[in-house]
């Protein structure tokens, strides 16, 4: 009986042995293949654009800046000619006064104030226009970088990508490599290109 025992102990123990052989020789599971097929090779996740360098050498935003400039100089010109003609009226009321009668004098002196505080309101009816204008303009860059973007994240793989701004703490660092403001830039550029055809 203890032959027989020893026996089968050999063989369970013999088994054993041969199974832990064939599971290390045996080819990786599927679920282990498919962790490693799942990992990012060398092609980062998350990349940046830096906003200053877009601001600057995107077309569309060099355009933006040159539109907004001109409206800025045309509004500062119309109420800076504006204010001057009515400088020119009151100097000449002071000038005169003295040769007007008590009626012109109080007349005179209505018309102007009425003339002031039309170009007081004419002056900030133009200011928030502009402000307008330029609160439009920024949300159509915003919104073409944003669909332009959008695209190149998922036409590239990437799963995030950040904005870095000299000054802003949003983002620390990042290294080089995961920097595509460049490539960003030159496809926009390209796409402006197109559009102003």
């Amino acid at each position: 009986m203890k032959t027989t025992a020893s026996i089968f102990t050999k063989i369970t123990l013999g088994i054993l042995i041969a199974g832990s052989i064939a599971a290390c020789n045996k080819p990786k599971t599927e679920s282990a293949a498919s962790t490693t097929k799942t990992a990012p090779a060398d092609k980062p996740e998350i990349v940046f654009i830096n906003q200053d360098s877009l601001m600057i050498k995107y077309d569309y935003a060099k355009d933006m800046k040159k539109r907004l400039e001109d409206k800025g100089k045309a509004a500062q010109n119309d109420v800076g000619g504006r204010k001057q003609a009515f400088q020119r009226q009151v100097a000449e009321y002071q000038k005169n006064a003295n040769t007007l009668s008590a009626d012109q004098r109080s007349g005179t002196e209505q018309r102007l104030q009425r003339e002031g505080q039309e170009l007081q309101t004419y002056e900030q009816n133009t200011t928030a226009q502009f402000q307008n204008d330029q609160a439009g303009e920024t949300q159509k860059l915003y919104e073409k970088i944003y669909q332009f973007t959008k695209q190149y994240a998922k036409d590239n793989g990437y799963k995030m990508v950040l904005t870095f701004q000299n000054g802003n703490t949003g983002l620390l660092y990042a290294d080089a490599s995961v920097d595509v403001t460049a490539d960003v830039i030159k496809k926009l550029n390209d796409a402006y290109a197109k559009e102003k055809k």
